[in-house]
């Protein structure tokens, strides 16, 4: 792949491409299976899916702590270490098909996430050089949605051609989530640090505008994980090899698309970038709410898994206008940022669920409104001393 063309192969790079590699594969499995697996073997409803995706997100709220274990270790071997996490979160998921087992199999496998994704942004932004940081970013979601097609093409071989039981489907993607893992705790060396991290919470005036895009983001997000696919299953009875096919056409999608996204947002700045996301994202949930079409639904679903590709310019947007020892700790306050309303919708839009499934769209689209309200707040070029603009050529925020 052309992704690969000149890259040291015990490079820092080529570690985030096998870690983009590694995560998917977990994630996918469990993410392709879960509304199938929670239905069909623990007879969830709404109200028991919505307790499990805030449970889920609770590991999410409490990302800041990572800051903190860079006491003990460094963010290369926390981001293993949280991989690990991961795949074995994912490996035992089919051995408690309960709602106890299932709820806490989950807490285990987004610990590792979460706390993966955390350090992950952060060693990202410090690697990458900010005049390419935005194109390597989409390409770092390109391996991503390339491994999440290897899942979900696993998932719909191991159920619809294979017949193997779920299973030992989650096994086996946690499986190799765990291999990967290994071998790149012994292939790469540690590199260091470009620049030394800060190992304590910080809260910066200046990055306000940041923090109010991701806490928005993190809510908005929350419909989209939770309820679309549920909406599938629900209420057009779509099975586990068909929901495995719908991911397959977003990864292969964004495998070819996600490099294109960071070139155009390298070109076109992260305000208009983001201002195309959140337009879209308005017209999409609004659509989501009155759909009764299978069919529409699986065309509205690829599209916001597009759109989310956008959320790039954030971090971009973060880079251009922060001091290089904040990333990790303000890429930790910003996942707890994100996960504030994630720990609380899910389980108080399962209960809406179940009286109004078009309310909980709607209430999307509103929020969606919000982030574009947000979003234009941001200038054409994001810089230190120029993190707001309030109106016609006025910048505000200074540095803290």
């Amino acid at each position: 792949m052309n992704m690969f063309k000149g890259i040291d192969w015990r490079s820092p790079e080529m570690l985030l491409i096998l870690m983009a590699v590694s995560m998917p594969i977990s994630f996918g499995v469990w993410q392709a299976l879960l509304n199938n697996f929670v239905i069909e073997r623990a007879a969830f409803t709404g109200v028991e899916i919505g307790i499990l995706q805030s449970l889920r997100e609770i590991p999410g709220f409490m990302a800041f702590a990572a800051v903190l274990l860079l006491v003990f270790m460094r963010e290369q071997t926390l981001a293993l270490v949280s991989l690990l996490l991961l795949g074995l979160g994912t490996a035992l998921t089919g051995f408690f098909p309960t709602e106890v087992g299932l709820y806490c199999t989950t807490v285990l496998m987004s610990i590792g996430f979460h706390y993966y994704e955390t350090v992950n942004q952060s060693l990202s932004l410090q690697w990458f050089d900010k005049k390419t940081a935005a194109h390597k970013l989409g390409k770092l979601v390109a391996v991503r949605s390339f491994a999440s097609l290897v899942a979900f093409g696993l998932v719909w071989l191991a159920l619809d051609v294979a017949g193997i039981a779920m299973e030992l489907v989650y096994l086996l993607g946690g499986g190799i989530t765990i291999l990967i893992t290994l071998f790149c705790w012994r292939w790469f060396r540690q590199f260091p640090e470009k620049v030394e991290q800060h190992k304590k919470l910080i809260l910066r005036k200046r990055y306000w505008l940041y923090y109010a895009l991701t806490f928005m983001g993190g809510a908005r997000r929350q419909i989209f994980v939770v309820f679309a696919g549920f909406l599938m299953v629900e209420k057009f009875g779509f099975s586990a090899g068909e929901i495995s096919l719908l991911f397959l056409a977003n990864g292969f999608l964004n495998m070819l698309l996600a490099p294109k996204i960071g070139k155009l947002i390298g070109h076109w700045g992260e305000r208009r970038a983001l201002t195309l996301e959140y337009i879209g994202l308005m017209l999409v949930f609004g659509a989501y709410a009155f759909v009764s079409d299978p069919w529409i639904a699986v065309g509205l679903y690829i599209l916001d898994h597009i759109l989310f590709s956008m959320a790039i310019a954030q971090k971009t947007y973060l880079q251009k206008i922060a001091d290089p020892k904040d990333m990790a700790s303000t890429a930790g306050v910003a996942f707890s940022i994100n996960h504030i309303a994630a720990v609380v919708l899910p389980a108080a839009y399962g209960l809406l669920w179940i009286f109004s499934p078009a309310a909980v769209f709607l209430t999307g689209a509103a929020m969606a409104g919000v982030s574009l309200v947000l979003a234009r707040m941001v200038p054409e070029h994001p810089a230190p001393g120029m993190e707001v603009i309030w109106q016609k050529g006025e910048a505000a925020g200074q540095p803290s």
